[in-house]
């Protein structure tokens, strides 16, 4: 098993802290085995109720009579189906003498499980657990880890195969059960074609209409399926900067899948030369280096995905990834090349966007200087 320290430290420090932590992400991505080790090294009790086992499910019939004498740390895990807890989870979390900690699991984003916003609000910190990153799995390991992605069980599959099996019956048990489990009724051939016409569409601006007409649906419905996937953390959407420019710039988000291991699944991709054949090749670097760059973001500068954004202007300059930090402003760049040189959009966005450094992330293993302010860094650096 892989060390997720980093995970844990965060974990450790938001339970000092706050009476209630969500420890929220995709199904499958190691949210029970990392809260199991955390309890195993809490400081007092522990406690751990999967909502899933039915015994579980007739012992919280009662939930306050359930948990009230419990001390130490109480973990809830897939809480998203029993949103009834979260009244009793808000009294609990009032007591002053604060005789027990909750960690609870969650597989829906805090919109989609409204409840929990409502009823814990001021009493909850927020922690989501993506895929194993490249920080976590090493830089010697990239090729096997943009191939399978970030699910442990897909990246340390036995063989490529067995990883493609295993991400195939992920996506059927995601379709047919958790999200009729979340209350949505929805076809689950409807949302798999809806979510593969999606992968075609990786890394690109996302067109309402276009997808609803090819779809033969509303705008309003192929958003509701979109909000689904985003909210159950299949989907990344990222966010377009805006500055005060005389230029017309876009306004629309970028749609990326959130597991390179899962986009290359719904577009049939099962090795590594069928990956560097297909036409989506370069898309589908793009989406994963930008992962792994918001990532390591996230550890170092203590940014989340909403502090991410790109830019791009309607005559063709744009910018991957920009953000602001500690009174910097930073763009990065993704190329599969491993010798990338220096574009007018490159200039365009530094002038454009004030950038003090440009990184172009590349599939090399050297860095080196493009321009002023603008260098080439091998992606393997962000292990």
């Amino acid at each position: 098993m892989l060390s997720r320290e980093a995970h844990l430290s965060s974990l450790t420090a938001l339970l000092a802290e706050f009476p209630v932590v969500a420890l929220v992400g995709a199904r499958q991505v190691g949210k029970s085995t990392l809260s199991r080790a955390l309890a195993a090294a809490y400081p007092g009790e522990s406690h751990f109720f999967d909502l899933e086992d039915a015994r579980v499910d007739a012992r919280l019939a009662s939930p306050m009579l359930a948990l009230e004498k419990l001390t130490g740390l109480v973990v809830l895990d897939e809480v998203q189906i029993r949103p009834d807890l979260f009244p009793a989870l808000r009294v609990l979390a009032d007591r002053p003498e604060m005789p027990a900690r909750f960690l609870i699991l969650g597989s829906a984003s805090p919109e989609l499980m409204q409840r929990s916003a409502e009823s814990l609000a001021g009493r909850v910190a927020y922690h989501e657990l993506p895929g194993l990153d490249l920080g976590e799995v090493g830089a010697a390991n990239l090729e096997t880890h943009w191939l399978r992605g970030g699910f442990p069980r897909s990246f340390l599959a036995n063989s490529d195969a067995a990883s493609q099996r295993w991400r195939q019956e992920f996506i059927r048990t995601y379709l047919e059960r958790d999200i009729p489990a979340l209350g949505l009724r929805l076809a689950p051939a409807t949302l798999r074609r809806f979510w593969s016409m999606l992968a075609h569409y990786h890394g690109q601006t996302w067109n309402g209409s276009e997808l609803a007409r090819a779809f033969g649906v509303t705008e309003r419905t192929v958003r509701h399926y979109l909000d689904i996937l985003v909210g159950t953390y299949m989907v990344r959407s990222l966010q377009p900067w805006h500055e005060n420019l005389s230029k017309r710039q876009v306004k629309a988000p970028k749609v990326y899948l959130a597991d390179s291991g899962i986009l290359h699944s719904l577009l049939d991709i099962a090795d590594p030369a069928a990956l560097h054949g297909h036409p989506k090749v370069g898309a589908s670097w793009e989406g994963y280096a930008l992962n792994q760059v918001a990532r390591w973001l996230n550890v170092n500068l203590g940014l989340e995905w909403r502090d991410c954004y790109y830019w791009k202007l309607h005559s063709g300059a744009e910018l991957d990834l920009f953000v602001q930090t500690g009174g910097q402003r930073l763009g990065y760049e993704f190329k599969l090349s491993d010798t990338p040189r220096l574009t007018p959009s490159m200039r365009s966005a530094v002038e454009n966007l004030g950038l003090d450094k440009l990184h172009v992330i590349h599939a090399g293993s050297d860095a080196f200087p493009l321009d002023d302010r603008i260098e080439a860094v091998p992606l393997g650096r962000f292990a």
